[in-house]
């Protein structure tokens, strides 16, 4: 772990309901969203624009893929090979403009297992100009999935991803990562009292109850125990306040939802189709959120610490997305 790595963990809030703690940690924790981005459109300060690593068990996924976004998974040690989906909310440059150095990368790595994007529609066709200018013949393939509507994107034996519209100058898209679990848990006193084969228990996790061969009926309440719910990660992009996301985002694990201005410029923000540190710590509190992530800081501010303050003051709750950082879904 370098020095870097823990004074990043070091710097945030002792009181978050959520750990921070270095990227090459993350495997042992299943869960978590490490920040790769926490700038708005303008580099500065040491800050890079949006990017972030979602794992979930197994899997990597990344969420928009701002300029420099190929440095920050170096820095941070993130087995790019592992990733398999990338989602891009939108086509603002500080969203994908280094989406095209990374598919580019996975070619001259040799990557060939298949990569699946979910994007605006528009995205595939400016992809394959910047590969037909380059002459690039990529050695994977390439699954598009474009959203048009709200809805599930991906689903897979781990996770459902979930797309939804926000409120930005162009199409604009969020997400919600939720874990799938089986609905029970063994109860291993019990199923060794009864001698239910381990064969069963999966039948057991999904509700089933189980019949002997005797004949005798024994509930499935007496062999399991409740499950514990889903864990979710929502993602907000750049959107204006809009307070029916709330509804959208009832009982998230960890929201991010962006906040570009600190709460005395809400004009600036409605202007620009962003939101202010309140009014994203507004959302996650009527939603009922666990805890809470804000960035896409404007390059205004040289200071951040500003942000944190005043969400805190709505949603207690409350971390800046610091970039190497890893933040749990609890």
């Amino acid at each position: 772990m370098s020095h870097s790595q823990l004074k990043m963990s070091s710097s945030c809030s002792k009181s978050s309901l959520h750990l921070s703690i270095p990227y090459n940690y993350l495997i042992q924790i299943m869960f978590g969203v490490t920040i790769l981005g926490n700038n708005s459109a303008l580099p500065t300060y040491g800050r890079h624009p949006t990017a972030q690593v979602v794992t979930l068990k197994d899997q990597l996924l990344l969420i928009d893929c701002g300029e420099g976004t190929q440095l920050q998974l170096s820095r941070y040690k993130v087995r790019i090979g592992k990733i398999n989906y990338i989602f891009i909310s939108h086509l603002h440059g500080d969203h994908y403009f280094g989406l095209i150095g990374l598919l580019s990368s996975f070619g001259l790595l040799n990557r060939k297992s298949e990569l699946t994007i979910i994007c605006p529609p528009e995205l595939p066709a400016i992809i394959q100009i910047q590969l037909d200018a380059a002459r690039i013949n990529l050695s994977y393939p390439i699954q598009y999935k474009v959203m048009t509507e709200s809805g599930t994107v991906v689903e897979t034996n781990h996770f459902r991803m979930d797309c939804f519209a926000v409120s930005h100058r162009i199409s604009c898209w969020g997400c919600w990562i939720e874990e799938k679990k089986l609905l029970r848990k063994i109860n291993k006193e019990q199923v060794l009292a009864y001698r239910i084969p381990s064969s069963y228990y999966p039948k057991l996790q999904m509700g089933a109850d189980y019949h002997s061969s005797d004949g005798k009926k024994i509930k499935n309440e007496e062999l399991t125990l409740p499950g514990t719910p889903p864990r979710s990660y929502a993602f907000s992009s750049d959107t204006l306040y809009m307070p029916e996301l709330a509804t959208r985002l009832k009982g998230v694990s960890l929201l991010y939802h962006e906040s570009t201005y600190l709460q005395d410029l809400p004009d600036r923000a409605k202007e620009r189709y962003h939101s202010t540190t309140v009014q994203a710590a507004s959302i996650a509190s009527a939603a009922g959120a666990k805890h809470l992530i804000i960035g896409h800081f404007s390059s205004k501010y040289e200071d951040i610490s500003a942000f944190e303050s005043e969400a805190k003051s709505i949603f207690p709750s409350t971390s800046l997305a610091l970039e190497g950082v890893t933040y749990l879904v609890k």
